[in-house]
């Protein structure tokens, strides 16, 4: 019995030793959790110090007053829906949150579409997505100098006024003045109009200043008077100014030329009852009137203005351009993005869509954009993070008359704290709200990313 217990007691105790031991496994697990540590701890720290820290102290910092020194509570968030230009700042934001990244999805899921069909896909994408490659500083100056509202300086409005003047003939004379002392009255831009009535067989010389000789259409012949006829009228409108001086006003002289292209009206108790044009010499003709008074009129026409095109800084339409500015640099991203998601669809699907008689609208609508959905959801708060922090643009493009017009949370808090407000806790809790506001947008797409990884 004594030698069975000496023989069954190490057996025994072999068990303990085993499970006292240490698991090779865990050994190196928890070898590896400290190397990932050790790495990992400068990044830690450089996060906690560029991020974590920043984001404490604006939160404590927005609860005082604008010298720091006073503890005021929730009165900066309050003052932020007080404020008349940071409202303007909310709203602005608001319209970029809900254009921007709509016209930025649906232009790229369009323009991904089109290039499969492109023989030429890959250097239309490369050139669309170019814009990515500029920073938005330089992005800003370009779009600033296209919007010049000088048509001379902003390649935009130098296009919209060509295309302007092809619809529509610009006026001959813009600056041209008639002599009211000279038998004509009106104000400046016309419609000039003859004091006298003047009856067919009268002539009469409509004199005009204001106007450059170098100005002159270069097919313009001194002036000459018509004879008027028996049942008509005729006159000169003419450059009453004799270069080198001298001359009578009012006269047409030697040395004076006529004004070609101008429309003139022949009026009785205030209805046009006949027009001409004048030719090379600035002569004109109206035949076959009826016996009576008419007034000689030259509409306001003659005189307008050139078109200027858009003014696309000015307070209505800044907001606008300066999104237009932003999908400039922005659809190429959106497209590849897209254009990778869209790779991946099975073919079959489209080719059995097809078989079956599906048209391509419905094989777009249908299976296309519900495949594509979970893409289009990356890709649509991506860049509502990215429209949230919108700064650069924003703040290059912007006159400054028009700045406050413009501005979005971003621009509106640098200028309460450091550009001439010098109201840091209001800055601070506008930054705050900024951080509200990205912090949801950022959950839901690191979701969406761990999803699509499962």
């Amino acid at each position: 019995m004594a030698d069975t217990l000496k023989q069954r007691a190490p057996a025994e105790r072999v068990p303990q030793a085993a499970a006292t031991a240490p698991n090779p496994r865990q050994q190196a697990q928890r070898r590896n959790r400290r190397i990932a540590v050790l790495f990992t701890l400068p990044a830690l720290l450089l996060l906690g110090a560029l991020v974590v820290y920043p984001v404490i102290f604006s939160v404590g910092r927005s609860l005082f007053d604008a010298s720091g020194e006073q503890f005021v509570g929730a009165a900066n968030y309050v003052e932020i829906f007080r404020d008349p230009a940071t409202l303007t700042a909310v709203r602005n934001t608001t319209i970029w949150v809900v254009v921007a990244p709509t016209l930025l999805t649906g232009l790229g899921l369009m323009l991904a579409v089109l290039t499969e069909k492109v023989r030429w896909a890959t250097a239309f994408k490369l050139v669309l997505f170019l814009p990515m490659a500029v920073s938005f500083l330089a992005a800003g100056i370009i779009f600033r100098l296209a919007y010049e509202q000088n048509p001379d300086r902003g390649v935009i409005n130098a296009t919209a006024v060509a295309v302007h003047d092809l619809v529509e003939e610009p006026a001959s004379y813009p600056t041209a003045r008639a002599r009211t002392d000279q038998g004509l009255t009106g104000g400046t831009g016309g419609p000039y109009t003859t004091t006298e009535p003047v009856r067919p067989g009268d002539s009469v010389a409509l004199g005009f200043v204001g106007l450059a000789p170098d100005a002159v259409p270069a097919g313009s012949r001194p002036a000459a008077t018509p004879g008027p006829g028996k049942d008509g009228i005729a006159g000169v409108a003419f450059l009453d100014f004799t270069p080198g001086g001298g001359g009578t006003q009012g006269e047409v002289d030697p040395a004076e030329k006529g004004l070609p292209g101008m429309t003139v009206e022949a009026m009785r108790d205030g209805k046009v009852v006949a027009s001409a044009k004048t030719t090379a010499d600035g002569s004109f003709r109206f035949e076959g009137l009826a016996d009576g008074e008419y007034t000689v009129r030259l509409p306001a026409s003659n005189f307008a203005q050139p078109y200027q095109g858009v003014n696309w800084l000015g307070p209505a339409l800044v907001t606008p351009a300066i999104i237009g500015a932003y999908l400039w640099v922005w659809t190429g991203f959106a497209m590849v993005l897209i254009g990778a998601g869209l790779a991946t669809i099975p073919r079959d699907a489209l080719e059995a869509a097809r078989v079956d008689g599906a048209t391509e609208g419905q094989i777009f609508r249908k299976i296309t954009v519900p495949l594509l959905a979970p893409v289009l959801t990356v890709v649509f708060v991506t860049l509502v993070i990215n429209v949230l922090k919108v700064f650069d643009l924003v703040w290059i493009i912007a006159p400054g008359p028009v700045q406050e017009e413009a501005n979005v949370l971003a621009t509106r808090m640098w200028l309460v704290s450091f550009g001439g407000g010098n109201d840091q806790g209001l800055g601070s809790a506008l930054s705050v709200l900024l951080l509200l506001l990205v912090v949801p947008a950022m959950v839901f797409n690191i979701r969406r990313f761990r999803r699509s990884r499962s």
